[in-house]
C-alpha cells in the first residue's frame, strides 16, 4: 500500500485511547484536538479528507475563526511526532498532503481496528466452513485488542459518532461469540459472562435471548424464564414496546420445553491428524477438593431501589481485568449492608467456587483484627486450624494462594479503613470483593470508590409500601411521601418507621406525620426493637476524636442548607484553613457531605442527632458564642458587598462590626454574587436571629445584615425571604423594645414593598422609619428614607409632594456629608420635575446628579444618574442621546445582575424607540423588559412591559396581538391600583377598543 514503507516500526490504536507506538515506545499525541485529527485519519482508510471537513469533524458548529490555521498546525505537529527523521528522498510521506487536505496512508496491519476487521471477516469464513471452533477463537482475539472506551482522548463531534459505531460494532461481535460458544456447548462458560453483559446492555433482546438459552441449558428453566420478565419490563417501561417475536418465541419454546432447545453435539475441532506416541502414564494422585464456602448472610427479601448501582456493581464484579474491588462508603443506616449483600448474592454465578463474608466491626469498640477475620477464612477454605500460620503477612500469603485458581467473592462489612481491609483482598484474577465502610477507604489502591447516598423518594416509597404494605400507602400516598421526606429518605429510618405501622393496623400513614414533624422528637420515633437511627449514627460519632467531635456538634447548629468553608471556619473560631482540614475528615467519615467545592451540608437525620449532641455536651455559652461568630461573618462579608454596590453610600459605615471582618471583594459583582450563592443561609441566620433574641444586643446584627444585603433587592430575587424576614425581626425589636433595630427593617420592608408595587404599605414602613430615625438620631437612613417617600410619591403622581421630600432628603445627605445621597435625589427629581412640566429643571438636576456621581467615581450612582437623563432626554425629544444613555446603563446592570434596573432599562428603550416611530426595534426592547419582569415575578415591570410592547406592536401592524398585550397590562395595572391603567385605558379607548375589552 502507498506509504506504507514510512510506517515501519509504527503501530496505532483506536479501540481504546488513541495511541500511537514506534518500536515499542508510546509516541506523544499531543492535546485531544491533535488525537483527533489522526483519529478521523486512520478511520478513514487511507482516503483524503478536506480542512472543511476536518474542521467540522473537531470543532463541529463550535470552530473557532482561525480554525484553518489551528488545524495546519496541528497537522505539522503531528508530522513531527510521526516521523521526526524523515528524509523526503529516501521515503515517501506517512500523512500526506492531498489537495489543500490531508491523508494518513497505512497498512490495515499496523491500526488495531484494521486487524479486528481482519479477525472478525476470518471468523466469518471460518464459520461458513464449518469451523466453529476456529470461529470463536478468532472473535475471541478480536475482542482482546479493545483497551476501553474506543476513541478515548478524542473529542468533537466524529469522534463521538464514530465512537458509537465503533461501540455497537464490538457488541455485536460479542453477541455472536457467544452464539458460537452456545454452539459449541459451553453454556455453563458464558453464563456469568451474560449476567454481566445483560446488565450492562439491558435493552438488547439477542443478549438476553443467549441468557435465556444458557440457563436453560444448564437446566435452570425459572431463571430463564425470569430474564424474559424482566426484559419484558425493563423493554415497556424504558422503550414502551413489547418483546421482538425472537425472544417471544424462544420463551413460548422454554415453556413448552422444546427438545429442539436441547444442545446439540459439539462440533468436533478441525485439526490436523497427528500420529500420538504411546506412553504408560502413572496412575493420577487422588485430588482432595477444597470447600465451597458460601458464607453470604441472607439476601433481604424486600430489597428496592437501587436499580442502576446494582447493575454498576455486577459489570465491575464481572470485569476480567485484575481484581475487583468496590468499596462502599455513606452514612449509618444508607444501605451498605444490605445492597451489597444483594448483589453478592446476584453475583453467586460470577463466583462458582463459593463467596467469604467478614463483619469487621469497624465502628463497634472492638473492631476485629484482619488476622483473626484471615484464620476464619482459611478455616472455611479447609487449612486445619493447627497449620494455620500465626503472622499476618504468612496469613495473607496463603489465602492468596489459595485463591489463585479459584473463582471467589470476598465481601468484607463494616470496614474501618485501608489498613484493616488490605491483607483480606484476593490477590489474583477471577476473585473480587466488596467492602463496605463509613469511611471512604481512598488510600486503597485500586478499589473503585462508590459514595453511597439516600434512595430517590420513589425508592423509599417502594421501600415503605414493601414493609407496612402496599395498600396502606396506595391509599395515602401524599401523607406517605410527606414520611419518607421526614425520614430524609434514609432506608434504615424508612424501613422502622414502616415496621412501626406494619405492627400498628390501627394507625393510619398520615398518623405518623405530625409524629415526625416534631424536630426535636424525630429521631425518638425512628426507633423500633433493636434497630434506632440515633444508635446507629453514634457509632460513627464514637470514632470521632475531640476536635471532629466538637466540630461535628457546633457545624449542626446554623439552620442553613449548608454552609461555606469560610463561614464554618468563623462557627468553629478557627483559620480557614484548619476548618476545611477538618470539614474534609467529616467528609471521609461520612459524617458530612460536600456537595459543592468549598460547602458542606449534613443529612437531615444526621444534623438532628448532631444538635442533640451538642445541647447534651456542649455550654449554651459557646453554643450562642458560636452562632454570634456565625452572624458577625455574615454582617461583615456583607457590609463589604453593601459599600462596594452603592459606592459614595453611607450606611456601611452605620454598620455593627462583631470579631470577623468576614469577605473581602476585588469587585462590586463580586461581593453581589457572593450575596446571591450565600442568600439561603444568610436568610436562615437572619430567622435564627429573630428567634433567639432576648435584648436589643441580640437582634441588632440581625437587623444590620438585613440592611447590608439590601444589594440583593436589585436582582429581583428572594422578595418573599426579605418580607418573610423583615417581619419576623421587626416583631423581634417591637418585643425587646429595639427602636434601632426596628426602623432598619421598616427600611428593607418598605423596599420590598415598594419592589411589589404595594405602595400604601411601603410608605407606612418609610414613614415609620423616618419617624424611628429622628428619634434615634440615624441621620444616615433618615436621608434614605426621606429618598424612598419622595419616589413613592412621585410613582403616585404627587409630583409636588415628592420634591419635597427630596429637597429634606438633600439637607440631611448635605448636613452629614453624603454628596452620592445628594446626587441620588437629584437624578431622582428629575422624573418629577418632568410630571410638573418643567423639563429644563429636569435635565439641570439630572445633569448635576450624574457631574457628583461621576466626580466621586460610583458606578453603579453614574448608572442609576444615566437612567434618570436617558428619561428626561427621551421626554424632550433628543432620542438618540437618550439611547446612548440608556445603553451604557443597560450594559452595567446586566453586568451587576440588577435585574430588577435591567428591566425597567429595556422598557425606558422601548419607550424611546416608539417616540422615534422604530417600532420594530421598541419591540424588541419591550420583550426584553417582559422576560426579565416574568422571570423576577415584577408584575409592575410586567405591566409597563406589556404596554410599551402594545405600542410596538400597533406601530407595526400588529392589531391584534398590540391589543392583547395592552389587555393584559390593564388587568395588571388594575389589580395593583396602580395609577398607570387609566394611562391604558385611554390607549384602548382611542383605537375604539375599550368597550371590546370591557366586554
Amino acid at each position: 500500500m502507498p506509504g506504507d514503507a514510512t510506517a515501519s516500526g509504527l503501530r496505532f490504536a483506536v479501540l481504546g485511547p488513541v495511541l500511537a507506538w514506534r518500536d515499542g515506545d508510546e509516541l506523544d499525541l499531543g492535546t485531544p484536538l491533535q488525537r483527533s485529527i489522526i483519529a478521523m485519519l486512520l478511520l478513514r482508510e487511507g482516503r483524503a479528507a478536506t480542512p472543511a471537513e476536518m474542521i467540522d469533524a473537531v470543532w463541529g458548529e463550535d470552530a473557532p475563526p482561525r480554525a484553518l490555521g489551528a488545524l495546519r498546525t496541528y497537522v505539522s505537529r503531528l508530522r513531527t511526532a510521526l516521523e521526526p527523521d524523515r528524509s523526503p528522498r529516501t521515503r515517501p510521506e506517512l500523512l500526506t498532503s492531498v489537495g489543500r487536505g490531508y491523508a494518513l496512508r497505512l497498512d490495515p496491519v499496523r491500526l488495531d481496528l484494521g486487524v479486528f476487521q481482519q479477525e472478525t471477516a476470518a471468523a466469518e469464513a471460518a464459520r461458513r466452513s464449518g469451523d466453529v471452533f476456529r470461529a470463536a477463537e478468532l472473535l475471541r482475539g478480536a475482542l482482546a485488542l479493545w483497551s476501553g472506551e474506543p476513541l478515548a482522548g478524542a473529542v468533537g463531534p466524529y469522534a463521538e459518532q464514530q465512537r458509537d459505531r465503533l461501540i455497537e460494532r464490538r457488541i455485536g461481535t460479542v453477541e455472536s461469540l457467544m452464539e458460537l460458544d452456545l454452539e459449541l456447548g459451553r453454556h455453563a462458560d458464558v453464563v456469568s459472562e451474560l449476567i454481566a453483559l445483560t446488565a450492562q446492555h439491558p435493552l438488547r433482546e439477542r443478549l438476553r435471548a443467549q441468557l435465556m438459552l444458557a440457563y436453560y441449558r444448564c437446566g435452570r428453566q425459572a431463571d430463564a424464564l425470569s430474564v424474559f420478565t424482566d426484559t419484558r419490563g425493563a423493554l415497556i417501561e424504558e422503550l414502551g414496546i413489547e418483546p421482538g417475536a425472537d425472544l417471544t418465541d424462544l420463551h413460548r419454546r422454554i415453556l413448552a420445553a422444546d427438545p429442539s432447545l436441547a444442545p446439540a453435539r459439539p462440533p468436533e475441532p478441525v485439526r490436523p491428524a497427528v500420529i500420538e506416541p504411546i506412553d504408560v502414564v502413572p496412575e493420577a494422585e487422588p485430588v482432595v477438593e477444597m470447600p465451597k464456602p458460601a458464607q453470604l448472610p441472607a439476601a433481604v427479601t424486600d430489597f428496592t431501589g437501587r436499580k442502576a448501582l446494582v447493575s454498576r456493581l455486577l459489570t465491575l464484579l464481572a470485569d476480567g481485568d485484575g481484581v475487583p474491588v468496590a468499596a462502599m462508603s455513606g452514612i449509618g443506616g444508607v444501605g451498605k449492608t444490605t445492597l451489597a449483600v444483594h448483589v453478592a448474592h446476584l453475583a453467586e454465578d460470577l463466583f462458582p467456587d463459593g463467596q467469604l463474608y467478614a463483619d469487621l466491626r469497624g465502628y463497634g469498640n472492638e473492631p476485629t483484627p484482619p488476622e483473626t477475620a484471615l484464620a476464619a477464612f482459611l478455616r472455611a477454605l479447609g487449612i486445619p486450624v493447627d497449620v494455620i500460620p500465626d503472622g499476618l503477612a504468612e496469613r495473607s500469603a496463603l489465602f492468596r494462594s489459595l485463591l489463585a485458581d479459584r473463582r471467589m467473592l470476598v465481601l468484607l462489612d463494616n470496614a474501618r479503613d485501608a489498613d484493616q481491609v488490605e491483607h483480606l483482598l484476593p490477590g489474583s484474577a477471577g476473585c473480587a470483593a466488596i467492602i463496605t465502610s463509613r469511611g471512604k477507604l481512598a488510600d486503597l489502591p485500586a478499589a473503585r470508590l462508590i459514595d453511597l447516598d439516600v434512595m430517590e423518594p420513589d425508592e423509599s416509597l417502594s421501600l415503605l409500601s414493601a414493609v407496612a404494605g402496599p395498600e396502606r400507602v396506595a391509599a395515602e400516598r401524599a401523607a406517605a411521601m410527606d414520611v419518607v421526606a421526614a425520614c430524609g429518605f434514609l432506608p434504615l429510618a424508612v424501613r422502622i418507621v414502616a415496621a412501626r405501622l406494619a405492627a400498628r393496623p390501627s394507625w393510619t400513614v398520615a398518623s405518623l406525620v405530625p409524629r415526625l414533624a416534631d424536630e426535636r422528637r424525630r429521631l425518638d420515633e425512628m426507633k423500633i426493637g433493636n434497630l434506632a437511627v440515633s444508635a446507629t449514627f453514634a457509632l460513627g460519632y464514637g470514632q470521632l476524636d475531640e476536635r471532629q467531635a466538637r466540630a461535628f456538634r457546633l457545624l449542626a447548629l446554623p439552620s442553613g442548607s449548608d454552609i461555606s468553608a469560610h463561614a464554618a471556619a468563623a462557627v468553629l473560631d478557627l483559620s480557614p484553613l484548619e476548618a476545611e482540614d477538618l470539614l474534609e475528615s467529616l467528609v471521609d467519615a461520612s459524617l458530612l457531605e460536600a456537595p459543592a467545592p468549598g460547602r458542606y451540608r449534613f443529612h437531615d437525620l444526621l444534623k438532628l442527632f448532631a444538635r442533640r449532641k451538642a445541647e447534651e455536651t456542649d455550654d449554651p455559652r459557646e453554643r450562642a458564642q458560636a452562632l454570634r461568630r456565625l452572624l458577625g461573618f455574615y454582617l461583615g462579608s456583607a457590609r463589604e458587598a453593601h459599600r462596594l454596590a452603592y459606592e459614595g453610600s453611607t450606611i456601611a459605615d452605620s454598620l455593627a462590626v462583631i470579631g470577623s471582618r468576614g469577605h473581602t471583594f476585588a469587585t462590586a459583582d463580586g461581593s453581589v454574587a457572593w450575596l446571591a450563592a450565600e442568600a439561603d443561609d444568610l436568610f436562615a441566620a437572619l430567622g435564627q436571629a429573630a428567634e433567639a433574641a432576648r435584648t436589643p444586643q441580640d437582634l441588632q446584627p440581625a437587623a444590620d445584615l438585613l440592611l447590608a444585603m439590601e444589594p440583593l433587592l436589585e436582582s429581583g430575587a428572594n422578595q418573599r425571604e426579605f418580607e418573610q424576614r423583615g417581619t419576623a425581626i421587626l416583631s423581634a425589636a417591637q418585643r425587646v423594645g429595639d427602636p434601632r433595630s426596628e426602623m432598619r427593617c421598616s427600611y428593607v420592608l418598605g423596599r420590598v414593598l415598594f419592589g411589589a408595587n404595594r405602595l400604601d404599605e411601603a410608605e407606612r414602613h418609610f414613614l415609620l422609619a423616618r419617624g424611628l430615625a429622628e428619634r434615634t438620631a440615624d441621620h444616615i437612613v433618615l436621608g434614605e428614607t426621606c429618598n424612598a417617600l419622595a419616589v413613592v410619591s412621585g410613582r403616585q403622581r404627587r409630583h409636588v409632594e415628592a420634591l419635597e421630600w427630596y429637597e429634606r432628603a438633600t439637607t440631611v445627605f448635605r448636613a452629614v456629608g453624603n454628596p452620592a445621597g445628594e446626587a441620588l435625589a437629584l437624578s431622582y427629581s428629575a422624573r418629577d420635575h418632568l410630571g410638573l412640566g418643567n423639563p429644563e429643571a429636569a435635565i439641570a438636576a439630572s445633569e448635576r446628579g450624574l457631574a457628583v456621581f461621576s466626580e466621586i467615581g460610583s458606578g453603579a450612582g453614574m448608572a442609576r444618574a444615566r437612567y434618570h437623563l436617558g428619561i428626561v432626554l427621551s421626554f424632550v425629544g433628543r432620542l438618540n442621546e437618550a439611547v446612548v444613555h440608556h445603553a451604557e446603563c443597560l450594559s452595567f446592570f446586566r453586568a451587576s445582575r440588577q435585574r430588577v434596573w435591567e428591566q425597567r432599562v429595556c422598557y425606558r428603550l422601548a419607550a424611546t424607540f416608539i417616540a422615534a416611530g422604530r417600532y420594530a426595534e421598541a419591540s424588541r426592547h419591550a420583550e426584553q423588559a417582559l422576560t426579565v419582569s416574568r422571570e423576577i415575578t415584577h408584575p409592575y415591570g410586567e405591566a409597563q412591559s406589556l404596554t410599551a410592547l402594545g405600542k410596538a406592536l400597533r406601530g407595526v401592524g400588529e392589531e391584534a396581538r398590540g391589543r392583547d398585550a395592552l389587555t393584559k397590562a390593564l388587568d395588571i395595572f388594575t389589580r395593583l391600583g396602580s395609577p398607570e391603567a387609566e394611562d391604558v385605558r385611554i390607549l384602548l379607548r382611542e383605537a375604539g377598543e375599550l368597550d371590546q375589552v370591557e366586554k
